[in-house]
């Protein structure tokens, strides 16, 4: 698939793949119609992370151009100063991470600097010397403020222009967690959601660190995602215990939602009830073929073809044959991928006689 270039001229108005796994069939719309495939009773959960400027070019103690971009933050409960960070080369987004000339080798203790923002490199991870940890000489406030100076959004060179840091924020975004765009929920507008509840569908949130998902390295690349952090609120638990006993489905506005919800539940903590008070925690759950969902009964999601990363996981949700078929009649089509581009919608019932048919039946297999 060809991915996109640039963002739509409306946010909420983008092709949509629809898939039912249950009906065993696909079809094409838009997500300007997108509450008319949901029942009263089901829940759409959004991770409300706020995507982060965690691109930082600089030159390391001798003068060497770099790039770090950010991982994870390594100590959340000790103000944040130490990262997480990719090491990239010389060169900016225009070149694709492959493509960029090796990063210098740095070791323990080896300054960095952004600007008037300096930092430390006080690890490096076995897994790759690419991946460092990295501790600031500024935090709190501070170490905010010059972040949002200094950095930028990371960005791949399929794009056209160079992304502000508004285009890659959804309009429910909150705590600033997420290194990349939490995009499944770019195309959600606040019309689309006002819709969603029109309709008698729920609305819950989560937070959830989404990384990286492309650095360049062979070997960090295929490790991706690394943990990551979640907080899950009381009141998403009882949500889901409620969408639960009411016989609505629970569906997930991106991978990120999957991956916080059933790593929650793998580790037996999702549990609703009044006197749930939230659920934090790392998940390293990668979802495969097979995977046997706890939670989710379906995902809202960018377009992803065959081979790309979130594809694996997108494979728990439908039959592979179906995934395949309807992937290859949209990709015919000219769908559009990653951050910006179009997407879909896995969903068991959304193509049955009770939704909508002015949704429907663009493209039914």
């Amino acid at each position: 698939m060809t991915p996109a270039t640039t963002y739509p001229a409306r946010r909420d108005d983008v092709r949509l793949l629809v898939i039912d796994p249950r009906a065993g069939s696909f079809a094409e719309t838009r997500t300007t119609a997108l509450a008319d495939l949901f029942s009263a009773g089901d829940l759409v959960v959004v991770n409300d992370a706020a995507t982060l400027p965690a691109s930082l070019r600089g030159v390391d103690e001798r003068g060497r151009p770099i790039e770090i971009r950010l991982l994870s933050v390594a100590d959340p409960d000790s103000g944040g100063a130490r990262f997480w960070a990719a090491l990239l080369g010389a060169g900016d987004w225009r070149q694709r991470t492959e493509d960029r000339p090796a990063p210098p080798e740095l070791g323990a203790g080896e300054r960095l600097r952004f600007g008037d923002l300096g930092a430390k490199v006080v690890g490096r991870a076995a897994l790759s010397p690419r991946l460092l940890a990295v501790r600031f000489d500024a935090d709190g406030d501070a170490l905010w403020a010059a972040l949002y100076r200094h950095a930028r959004p990371v960005q791949y060179s399929y794009l056209a222009h160079e992304l502000p840091l508004w285009a890659v924020q959804t309009v429910y975004a909150g705590r600033p967690w997420a290194f990349e765009m939490p995009s499944a929920g770019r195309p959600l507008s606040w019309e689309t959601l006002l819709a969603l509840r029109r309709r008698g569908v729920a609305l819950a949130s989560l937070t959830h660190a989404a990384g990286l998902s492309a650095t360049g390295d062979p070997a960090l690349d295929a490790a991706l995602p690394l943990p990551e952090r979640y907080d899950i609120p009381g009141a998403t638990v009882r949500a889901i215990g409620e969408a639960r006993a009411r016989g609505g489905r629970v569906i997930a506005v991106g991978t990120t939602v999957v991956r916080a919800l059933e790593g929650a539940a793998a580790a037996g903590r999702l549990r609703a009830g009044a006197g749930s008070t939230g659920i934090a925690g790392v998940t390293d759950l990668r979802i495969a073929p097979g995977f046997r969902l706890r939670v989710v009964d379906g995902i809202l999601s960018g377009t992803h073809a065959a081979g790309e990363s979130h594809y694996a996981l997108l494979s728990a949700f439908a039959d592979r044959g179906l995934l395949e078929r309807a992937i290859a009649v949209a990709d015919a089509r000219g769908f559009q991928t990653h951050e910006l581009g179009d997407a879909m919608l896995i969903a068991p019932g959304t193509l049955s006689s009770g939704h909508d048919a002015g949704a429907r039946a663009a493209l039914v297999a």
